[in-house]
């Protein structure tokens, strides 16, 4: 497996929601990077380091890099290109390296960037599956997401009420990403779109703050925060 830099889908927060050869690949390498979120004060949080310090790993052999939660992505690009820099850095000098990804590592990954930065270097890269957040959403909410013929689409929180409803009335589940991007087409839809349901979750899979509920005034009197998500079916 350490002929190349391994990045490891961790799955939606929930430790044992790992898959065995993502954890064995973990045990394996010498040094795990993990994505971090800035907060306020100088304080950091990072949702991959609590899953694996959850799952026993010796903090030591973690490594986090701060992931700039910024609409200027510039200040995320110098991010992704200084940490595969350390991480080639590390490789060439025999490390075995690990990183890891929230969710499934090829799925609106943020890891992306430095997978590509590393191949640009010729630093060889693979991936391992894991389990994106929406498939783990349709687990709490005890739903199946599409069943025999229909269609589903994925939308990364940048749409349209008439989009929305366009693609609706074709039949299709629609699953919307990062729903705090487009909170008020949402509001909206909840108002205008009378023969769907809505199932909202938040933090999926995180101990104490996972939420769930398919009410309309309960998700209309929400905040969203970043890690929501909406599955639409009509």
């Amino acid at each position: 497996m350490f002929d190349s830099v391994t990045f490891v889908s961790l799955g939606p927060g929930d430790p044992e929601l790992i898959t065995l050869k993502g954890l064995k690949t973990l045990q394996e390498a010498d040094l795990i990077f993990c994505p971090s979120t800035a907060l306020p004060q100088g304080k950091s949080s990072s949702r991959a380091k609590d899953v694996l310090l959850q799952l026993g790993f010796d903090e030591s052999k973690l490594n986090t890099f701060n992931v700039p939660m910024n609409k200027d992505r510039s200040l995320a690009i110098e991010s992704y290109k200084a940490v595969a820099k350390e991480i080639s850095d590390r490789y060439k000098s025999g490390h075995k390296i690990a990183v890891t990804a929230e969710g499934d590592a090829g799925f609106y990954s943020t890891i992306y960037y430095i997978s590509e930065y590393l191949t640009q270097e010729n630093i060889p890269v693979s991936r391992i599956a894991g389990v994106p957040a929406f498939i783990a959403c349709g687990t709490l909410a005890n739903i199946h997401i599409v069943k025999q013929e229909e269609e589903l689409e994925v939308i990364p929180g940048i749409i349209t009420l008439n989009n929305l409803k366009e693609k609706l009335e074709k039949g299709k589940t629609i699953v919307l990403m990062k729903a705090s991007q487009c909170e008020e087409v949402i509001m909206e839809a909840l108002e205008n779109i009378q023969d769907a349901t809505f199932h909202y979750f938040e933090n999926v899979g995180i101990a104490e703050k996972e939420f769930y509920t398919q009410e309309k005034q309960a998700i209309a009197n929400r905040k969203l925060p970043y890690f929501s998500l909406i599955i639409i079916r009509k």
